[in-house]
């Protein structure tokens, strides 16, 4: 698969991830199990995509191996029209650094450090200056609402706030793509509603392609595309 792909001599634009003939098996003593049978996905930056599957059917794994975390039987992941499967764990954790953000079902914010912190961790592991992270951590913050509780540590926010933190954190690199397993899952209908938009309109801003995993119909129904993992292939919905 090669970026730009011709129609009427015209370069088309790549898009920021695709999955490409995915499979993954498991084995035991006894069977091999197949979870995925040939997956094919393709989003474009600034699209966002739900990914609507009951338990069981492979959607974790999917978002496992999309996200670098895993890797698959055959097939193959381009990030960036970047074939990912011969790159060594190094470049693969690089690339999980400068092209990814994630976002889980909890938040996993490290409860010793204020929200500000917690945002400006993985940019300051990507080397970025000190007063730069905090400057864009304070930024990204605002934006979403949460200006007035930049010093305040997780056990001092709302379970709102905590994921919202978590969404700034996984943006704050400037990812080209977002994967989010059920992110509001924990939260309540009002808090998930004002999450959930929050995550969108951030999608839409900031031109990231998302992944988003999620059991909510009604919020899946405002994505731009809705999918769903069937026998091990993505199956696109009305």
């Amino acid at each position: 698969m090669s970026e730009g792909a011709t129609q009427n001599g015209n370069a088309q634009p790549a898009p920021a991830i695709l999955l490409w003939k995915l499979t993954r098996q498991f084995r035991d003593a006894e069977r091999t199990l197949d979870i995925l049978r040939g997956v094919d996905l393709a989003i474009w930056p600034g699209e966002s995509v739900a990914l609507i599957a009951p338990s069981g059917t492979g959607k974790s794994t999917l978002l496992q191996i999309a996200g670098l975390l895993e890797k698959p039987t055959s097939g193959e992941v381009y990030l960036s029209s970047v074939a990912t499967s011969m790159l060594s764990d190094a470049e693969r954790t690089a690339m999980r650094r400068s092209q990814l953000g994630f976002v889980y079902q909890s938040h996993h914010l490290l409860p010793e450090f204020t929200a500000l912190e917690n945002v400006m961790m993985p940019q300051l592991i990507a080397g970025l200056d000190r007063t730069e992270a905090r400057l864009r951590s304070t930024e990204l913050l605002r934006y979403l609402g949460l200006g007035e509780r930049l010093t305040h540590r997780p056990a001092e926010l709302s379970g709102g706030e905590q994921q919202r933190v978590a969404i700034a954190r996984a943006v704050a690199n400037s990812p080209r793509i977002l994967l989010a397993d059920e992110p509001t899952g924990n939260l309540d209908p009002v808090t998930s509603e004002i999450v959930f938009e929050t995550l969108l309109t951030l999608v839409r801003v900031s031109g990231v392609a998302a992944l988003i995993a999620t059991h909510n119909l009604a919020l899946a129904a405002r994505m731009d595309r809705r999918v769903t993992l069937a026998d091990g292939v993505v199956v696109e919905l009305d």
